[in-house]
């Protein structure tokens, strides 16, 4: 976001901020619920006009709304955006009218420097009398009345907000499409915001020991400086919010959260699954997985905390290990005989408290988006499916064996090959992952999924009935 004109929406808890970002932004983005303290994280996105919208929590929430450790964190976010803003969108509830919080916001912002414009939200029948006279006794020079439920209003604001900004920076050509998309996903807890924060050097996400601090996909622009004669590394991080079992998301705000994570996978070239070292590899991790390997996005696994595994390794060594070497080989193999189905996913042991190879997994992530595109040779992949089915004949089903006749790439990001073969429907799962592993180390896939499509003759001989 640095160089780029920006607006932050502000505003005390449940007036609705989060759905005029939304509207502003042009899409979902942030979660809209009647709770309030929803939003916690500063949100970020562009908006249709060009210049960066920022989302933020609610100020001045009460205790038993949320831990105040938490509050505390979200509301020095909230100052950080208001900050760093070029404009205010200070929003009020036009239903509840003039509160002293409101009054007490006003005066903040003034002894800050700021002039917001002053959005009075929920007027959604603006010919009902709602109170948003009230609003004018503090002295705001711009004042817009809005409904971001029914877009009532948005228009005349987005105006105003082109008319006040300065004027906007022309775009760095290609600068999007040359950042390699990032996400960090994993259960509660095990330190996704924490390595974002050490990447970024800064506490830009709320980092707390209490389970689903992170309830939005939060996005952030890196320049990773790796040297004065190199170009920095160009990263867009997601931070996910924690995935629970299906049977512990307990409410609309968990289910929700899970939609964003999942939709921020959708939207990335490379995933890290992030796990504690401390507790391995659980069932939820697996469920996490394979989610991703169906997305089919590339996969490396982050096994954070492991200052914290090597500590107790040497407080209390276990029993048939020779040194901390040995262990983390041990610990090693665990992970690859639990996320046994996955394409040979590298793994990064780090510490987001020490920052720990930091610097490794970043470049683990820029080649494994190097390696999504990829051409395998179409002669070297039939020979080598040619050479797998020698050495490893499929098992006869109903007397018959599968066969592969030829075999050629027909999409990156995933890769996908297309099987010209007997019987499609005899490719059973074990053979499949027996292709697909001979493949992965054959043409330096690790990481990457590799998805089949299958052309048997029965197709084949429909296609040509119909032609």
């Amino acid at each position: 976001m640095s160089g780029q004109v920006s607006v932050a929406i502000v505003g005390r808890p449940n007036v609705g901020k989060s759905r005029l970002f939304n509207r502003l932004a042009g899409k979902r983005i942030s979660i809209v619920h009647d709770r309030p303290g929803v939003t916690r994280d500063v949100v970020v996105a562009d908006s249709p006009d060009g210049f960066a919208l920022m989302d933020t929590g609610g100020i001045g929430m009460l205790p038993e709304m949320t831990p105040k450790e938490i509050q505390d964190a979200t509301e020095d976010q909230a100052e950080f955006a208001i900050q760093a803003a070029n404009l205010l969108l200070f929003v009020v509830d036009g239903r509840e009218g003039l509160l002293p919080l409101d009054e007490t916001l006003a005066s903040k912002f003034r002894k800050m420097g700021k002039s917001p414009v002053l959005v009075v939200n929920k007027i959604d029948e603006p010919e009902k009398n709602y109170s948003s006279a009230e609003f004018g006794k503090l002295g705001f020079e711009h004042v817009v009345l809005v409904s971001a439920e029914h877009d009532h209003g948005i228009d005349l604001l987005s105006r105003l907000l082109l008319k006040l900004l300065p004027e906007l920076p022309p775009l760095k050509e290609g600068d999007s499409g040359l950042r390699t998309r990032i996400a960090f996903i994993g259960r509660p807890n095990v330190g996704k915001s924490s390595l974002c924060n050490r990447l970024l050097n800064m506490e830009r996400l709320i980092v707390s020991d209490v389970p689903g601090t992170t309830r939005e996909t939060v996005e952030l622009d890196l320049d990773y400086e790796v040297g004065e004669d190199q170009e920095p590394w160009k990263f867009r991080l997601f931070d996910t919010a924690g995935l629970k079992r299906r049977k512990r998301v307990d409410n609309s705000l968990d289910y929700f959260s899970a939609v964003r994570t999942k939709h921020a996978i959708e939207e990335v070239d490379i995933v890290f699954l992030v796990l504690d070292a401390r507790e391995g590899v659980t069932k939820q991790d697996k469920i996490l997985a394979g989610h991703v390997l169906e997305e089919g996005r590339a996969l490396a696994i982050l096994v954070n905390k492991w200052d914290l595994a090597l500590e107790g390794f040497r407080k209390d060594p276990l029993p048939g290990y020779e040194d901390e070497k040995d262990f983390r080989k041990s610990y090693l193999k665990s992970i690859r005989k639990e996320l046994f189905f996955l394409p040979d996913s590298p793994v990064c042991f780090v510490s987001a408290q020490t920052g720990h190879a930091i610097k490794d997994f970043l470049q683990m992530g820029r080649d494994l988006n190097t390696r999504l595109d990829k051409s395998i040779s179409t002669s070297a992949l039939n020979k080598l499916i040619g050479e797998m089915w020698e050495h490893r004949p499929p098992a006869k089903i109903k007397g018959k064996r599968f066969k592969v006749f030829y075999a050629v790439q027909v999409e990156n990001r995933p890769f996908r090959i297309k099987l010209f073969c007997n019987r499609e429907h005899k490719l059973g799962d074990p053979y499949r992952r027996y292709l697909e592993k001979g493949i992965h180390k054959k043409f330096g896939l690790a990481g990457c999924p590799l998805k089949f499509s299958l052309a048997g003759k029965e197709a084949r001989y429909k296609e040509e009935k119909k032609s």
